[in-house]
This record gives C-alpha cells, sequence and structure tokens, in this order.
C-alpha cells in the first residue's frame, strides 16, 4: 500500500498542494485523536455561543475549527481561509497560491453520542483581482476546485481526496501515523436501491419531491417495480462516504420551514467538496435544477438544496422535480 503523499506525487500534485494538503491531514490526525478520547479528553457538550448559521457550537466545533484555523494561517501557501464556524473570511498571506474553505466538524448532533462524524474541505487558486482579505475570492463556481475531500472520524479514521482526478479512500494507520492508500479509484454504481434523506422534514417538501419519495416507499409494488431502503446518519459526511463505497442517493431538498432559508447545506464547503468528489467517482450532484459544481456563489455562507449520488437515481429524482 503507499502512502498518501507518495501517491500525490506519482499524479504530478503541485507541490505547493501537496504541502497544503499535508497541514490539513495534520489537523485532522490531532482531531482525530481527540475523537477517539471522547470524553477522557473533554470535548464533549455544547458552548453558550452560536456560530454564524444561528446553531450551538460544540465544543469540539470549537476545538477542531481553531486546529485547522491555526495551522492553515501558518502556511505561506495559503493567501485566505473561510470557515462554517467563521462569521467572514481570514486573511493569510497575501502572496498565497491557493484558498481553503472547511466544515471543521460536519455531523455535530453525533458528537455526544459517539456517532459519526468529520471534517470537509476544498481548495481553490486564490484570485489575484481581489484583495486577501476580501469574500469575493471566494466567489468561484465549484469546477474551479483543484482539491476536495473529507476525513471521516468513524471506527477508523478514512481520508477521501481528490485532486482532479479519481476519488480515493486513504486510511490511517495508527501503527506510524500515516493516511494509506486503500481504494484506488472509489466508483459509484449508477443504479441503487438506498436513499438518504432526513424524513422528519417530510411535512415541509415541496409536492413533487414528496411524491418521489412516496414512490420509493412503494417499492416493488409502486411505479419504481423495486425496493428501496432508507439510511440516514444525520452527518453528511457519513451519508456521501456510503454513497461512495456501495452506492444510493443523498438528498436534502429545499422545505418550507423558513421561507428566508429554504436550504440547509452549504454551498461553499459542503455542497462543492462533495459534488466534486462524487461526480469524480461518477456520480451526479444536482441542487434541485443546476449541477452544483456549476454555480457561481453569492455569498460565502450561502446554501443549497442537494440530490448526489448514483446517478440514474438522481436523474429520477429530477425527473419528478421538473414535471
Amino acid at each position: 500500500m503507499q502512502r498518501l503523499f507518495t501517491t500525490l506525487r506519482k499524479d504530478g500534485v503541485d507541490p505547493k498542494l501537496v504541502q497544503l494538503i499535508r497541514t490539513i491531514v495534520a489537523a485532522s490526525k490531532d482531531i482525530a485523536f481527540r475523537v477517539r478520547q471522547g470524553e477522557l479528553a473533554g470535548v464533549l457538550g455544547s458552548t453558550l455561543d452560536e456560530n454564524i448559521q444561528g446553531e450551538t457550537q460544540k465544543a469540539l466545533d470549537v476545538i477542531a475549527n481553531t486546529l485547522i484555523k491555526n495551522l492553515l494561517l501558518e502556511e505561506d501557501v495559503v493567501r485566505a481561509i473561510a470557515s462554517e464556524e467563521e462569521d467572514s473570511s481570514i486573511a493569510a498571506n497575501p502572496t498565497g497560491e491557493y484558498l481553503v474553505a472547511f466544515d471543521p466538524l460536519d455531523g455535530s448532533s453525533n458528537i455526544d453520542i459517539n456517532g459519526q462524524i468529520g471534517t470537509i474541505f476544498t481548495i481553490l487558486p486564490a484570485r489575484d483581482d481581489v484583495p486577501a482579505d476580501s469574500e469575493l475570492q471566494f466567489a468561484q463556481p465549484g469546477r474551479n476546485q483543484v482539491a476536495a475531500g473529507y476525513v471521516l472520524y468513524g471506527p477508523s479514521t478514512i481520508l477521501v481526496l481528490t485532486t482532479g482526478g479519481p476519488t480515493r479512500a486513504y486510511t490511517l494507520d495508527t501503527t506510524h501515523g500515516s493516511f494509506m492508500l486503500t481504494t484506488d479509484a472509489l466508483t459509484i454504481k449508477p443504479d441503487t436501491q438506498e436513499f438518504a434523506a432526513n424524513m422528519a422534514n417530510t411535512r415541509f417538501w415541496g409536492e413533487n419531491f414528496t411524491r418521489y419519495i412516496e414512490d420509493l416507499l412503494l417499492g416493488e409494488t409502486g411505479p419504481r417495480q423495486k425496493r428501496f431502503n432508507m439510511r440516514w446518519n444525520a452527518a453528511m459526511v457519513g451519508d456521501v462516504h456510503r454513497v461512495l463505497c456501495r452506492g444510493g442517493v443523498f438528498m436534502y431538498p429545499s422545505d418550507s420551514r423558513d421561507p428566508k432559508q429554504p436550504a440547509k447545506l452549504r454551498l461553499l464547503y459542503e455542497g462543492n467538496p462533495m459534488a466534486m468528489l462524487v461526480e469524480n467517482a461518477g456520480g451526479k450532484a444536482y441542487t434541485e435544477t443546476t449541477p452544483i459544481l456549476d454555480i457561481q456563489p453569492t455569498s460565502l455562507h450561502q446554501r443549497v438544496p442537494m440530490l448526489i449520488g448514483s446517478a440514474n437515481e438522481v436523474d429520477a429524482c429530477l425527473s419528478y422535480l421538473n414535471t
């Protein structure tokens, strides 16, 4: 098995990008250790604060954000960073080549129950036409990403990464602290019988999406004529990992709970990196109308609906939504 950085060098990845990925990986290994220690490390429970999203911060949210932020701001190759936990972007080195956006700990509700959680990140080229401290640095469609990935903190710690080629999986070998290549190219089968959706939101969905879900639940007796199983981790990183490993479709559609905020998931540091990983594994990633990677962002914390996974099932869902 190859080490992560051996694989990146063989792929001809820019050495400065390799250096940046090394920094993100270093932070993730520190987070992984604290996750394994759990209550012994004093990382459980909530703080008294809310982040820019209006969400109560968990103690581990703050710790993970601080670890990643501090390491990235020390890197010469980083011009600016953006985090789910920060109000605005943060300038680093004015001549740095890259931007990094991240969700330091996806699935925060799972922290205290020892459930799946993870770190999601994206790397973009820095823009020379706007200042380093401008949020417009990040106003780029997902097609501009030079790397995207996540680290899943589960029974084993797994890094899933693409630098524009295959979506690969690496497993942390805790005996010597290296991520080792364990899947050279993840491939999502075009057809599936699994879906992930938060069924507690059913009453808030639009009529067409509700009809689609109802037809899935009818199984062999319905118009889809096959049985579907639902899987839901309450952590996007875990649900998308399952899709990448064995197929399926992850869905978080728009809903009517808050007319000012009809979508939940953030485009920059959740939608775009996951869409790149899924597309590079042969799947599809859409909002309810548009490929996620084609969206021109309008704000740093912009939210979008998401339908990602097995290509034929994404198409099937879109056919319901567009009738």
